[in-house]
């Protein structure tokens, strides 16, 4: 029988109830699954990545798969490192990427710089380069806002001339936030903020209605979800559920991503 749970409004959130930690793996490959479902990013393994996900049962595999992700992994090696985290993979590493944290903030501009410009220089013209080689010292870290909002652009996704279709691309790749308003069956109904370009800029919008992923027969990446709960967003999938020090890092980090973005939009 499908399970349907709804709310007129969107109900507040009960911060206190606990959330089930996963681990710095399964955590990474929960955000991971989304794009790499669809062919954007890691390895052609999705079945076997949301199998890992879900159950967990092998993280020497689960790491293996990890580090096949060429967009996301750099990242998480330059924050261990900067932070003197012997595992990329560690849980608050992976936190740090995909919502944000002062372990990404303690990057020096100096070695995220160097890491851009050995990724990144050889694929963007000179003028192209010269906007991205100065996010570091303008104030980005290496977390995912930077990529999609920063990098993304630089490497061609909005010279294409689509703007409609790449800040739809670019909507749908950062994480977001949505509050859930309804449960039906495998899917959630969320009161999620979505991205918009007014007058040439980045802005974060009013919340909408969507419909997202939450399970698929049954198997997913957050526990029963409540009406209420905030829960973070990756393509079409619920990656977890937020607490309130998440959700406002997460909000902090998008927020301050797109300030730097609009500079060289």
């Amino acid at each position: 029988m499908q399970t349907v749970l709804r709310s007129p409004e969107p109900a507040a959130a009960d911060w206190n109830r606990p959330i089930e930690e996963a681990s710095g793996p399964i955590r990474f490959a929960r955000y991971a699954f989304g794009p790499n479902s669809r062919g954007y990013c890691g390895p052609d393994e999705a079945g076997e990545l949301f199998q890992q996900a879900t159950l967990g049962r092998d993280l020497a595999r689960l790491r293996e798969l990890a580090g096949q992700f060429e967009g996301a992994y750099p990242y998480l090696r330059l924050i261990a490192l900067s932070n003197g985290i012997a595992d990329p993979l560690a849980a608050d590493v992976v936190e740090a990427y995909w919502l944000g944290s002062a372990l990404a903030d303690r990057v020096r501009p100096a070695d995220f710089g160097r890491s851009l410009e050995e990724r990144f220089r050889p694929r963007l013209r000179r003028d192209g380069w010269r906007w991205l080689g100065g996010k570091p010292e303008a104030g980005a870290v290496p977390n995912h806002a930077f990529h999609v909002l920063d990098v993304f652009p630089k490497v061609g996704l909005m010279r294409t001339g689509d703007i409609d279709n790449a800040l739809a691309v670019m909507d749908s790749c950062r994480i977001r936030w949505g509050r859930v308003l309804e449960r039906d069956g495998d899917s959630l109904v969320v009161s999620a903020v979505p991205l918009a370009m007014v007058g040439g800029r980045l802005e974060l919008a009013a919340p909408r209605v969507e419909r997202i992923r939450g399970w698929a027969d049954g198997a997913g990446f957050v526990e029963d979800a409540a009406l209420g709960d905030v829960v973070a967003i990756h393509w079409d999938w619920a990656c977890e559920r937020l607490n309130a020090a998440r959700l406002a890092a997460l909000q902090g980090s998008t927020v301050a991503e797109l300030r730097l973005a609009n500079q060289t939009i």
